[in-house]
C-alpha cells in the first residue's frame, strides 16, 4: 500500500516512511508532517522501491528492519546501491544491527523513540 501525505511546508524535504504496521507508520508520518516534511509512505519494500523509482525528490528513507519479504536492512542496502544520495535511518524495537550490517552512512534509531529524537535524527541527516 502506497500513500502520500502533504506536509505543512511546501519546500520541506521529502521523506519515505517504510513500515508494515499501519499505526506505527501513521504515527511516524504524523510526527514528520508536523515537523514540516513532505511524507510518502510504504507498507513494504517493493512499494518503497516503486516510490523511489517514480520520484527524484526523496531525500531520506526511514525504515523498520522487520518486514515481511525483504527486510529493512536489505531495502536500505538496495537504496544505497541505487540511490546513494538518499539518507537512510533504520529502526527496530527488537533488533539492533551489528557492525557491518548497515549500509555505509545509514543511522539507527531504536524503538520506541521520542518524536523529537526522530525529527532530530532525520534533520541532521538532511543537512
Amino acid at each position: 500500500m502506497r500513500t502520500q501525505s502533504e506536509g505543512m511546508a511546501d519546500d520541506g524535504a521529502a521523506i519515505l516512511v517504510v513500515e508494515d504496521e499501519a499505526l506505527v507508520r501513521a504515527m511516524a508520518a504524523d510526527i514528520l508532517l508536523d515537523a514540516g516534511y513532505r511524507i510518502f509512505q510504504a507498507g513494504d519494500a517493493p512499494d518503497a522501491l516503486a516510490i523511489l523509482e517514480e520520484r527524484d525528490d526523496i531525500g531520506a528513507v526511514f525504515t523498520d528492519i522487520e518486514m515481511p519479504g525483504m527486510t529493512g536492512l536489505a531495502l536500505a542496502a538496495t537504496i544505497r546501491d541505487r540511490w546513494p544520495c538518499v539518507a537512510l535511518l533504520i529502526t527496530s524495537g527488537r533488533l539492533r544491527p551489528g557492525a557491518g550490517e548497515m549500509p555505509t552512512g545509514a543511522d539507527y534509531l531504536a524503538k520506541p523513540y521520542h518524536p523529537d529524537e526522530l525529527v532530530a535524527a532525520l534533520g541532521s541527516m538532511l543537512l
